[in-house]
């Protein structure tokens, strides 16, 4: 299987009226923080059919396909790799490490960094996400949150305050959301923890992170922290 093969199955699947929609929805006008992203217009049901004919795809094809300035290639990687990883985790998530730079959107984030990322470091040395929470760039940001899910489902819920403390003061949106979110994906499973995190930090938290975090909770208890 090489590149090419992949590129021309997902022309075949391509939708010029969706690719004009996925452009405003994810933000690719100058300025925006998708700017100059590509799209061909292929839906997630569509590409995730494709990722399991594609599989066994080597990392030596799988190359452009990260590195493309398209959309939809860029997730059929990611997710061709959250697939491969159960078969040769090491070598997926070095792989993955290695060409972080490609996951620039979150729903590729979304997609991947619990999966391959969170998973690999399950019962490893996470301080990888500490670097990652601290970095300059806001997609490798909300890797280190979004990794955290995993820990999550698993009951470990110390990572994804840890990485939360990091990202309080950060100024973009886009963390504010998954960083409320994973806090509320934690409040799901212990609700004391989401609790006692917001008890220290609410009154500081920005408003959508806040939002996002206590959207599950009573109503009584959301009133009192907004």
């Amino acid at each position: 299987m090489n590149y090419s093969q992949v590129h021309f199955a997902l022309q075949n699947k391509a939708d010029p009226l969706r690719a004009e929609s996925s452009k405003r929805f994810f933000k690719t006008g100058k300025g925006q923080y998708a700017e100059g992203d590509q799209f061909i217009g292929i839906s997630m049901p569509d590409l995730r059919v494709l990722a399991k004919q594609f599989e066994v795809m080597p990392h030596s094809e799988m190359q452009q396909l990260i590195e493309s300035e398209i959309h939809e290639e860029r997730m059929l990687a990611v997710i061709i790799l959250t697939r491969q990883y159960k078969q040769n985790a090491q070598v997926v998530y070095q792989y993955y490490v290695d060409n972080l730079q490609y996951v620039n959107n979150w729903d590729l984030v979304d997609a991947s960094a619990h999966l391959i990322m969170g998973q690999h470091l399950m019962d490893q040395n996470k301080t990888i996400l500490l670097d990652l929470a601290r970095s300059e760039i806001m997609w490798n940001r909300r890797v280190a949150m979004v990794a955290t899910w995993q820990f999550i489902r698993n009951n470990q819920f110390e990572w994804t305050v840890k990485i939360a403390e990091i990202l309080l003061n950060d100024t973009h949106d886009l963390i504010h959301k998954a960083t409320g979110w994973m806090l509320r994906e934690a409040g799901k499973r212990d609700v004391q923890v989401l609790l006692s995190f917001l008890n220290t930090h609410a009154a500081h938290m920005p408003r959508t992170m806040l939002r996002y975090a206590i959207e599950k909770l009573p109503e009584s208890m959301r009133v009192g922290f907004m």
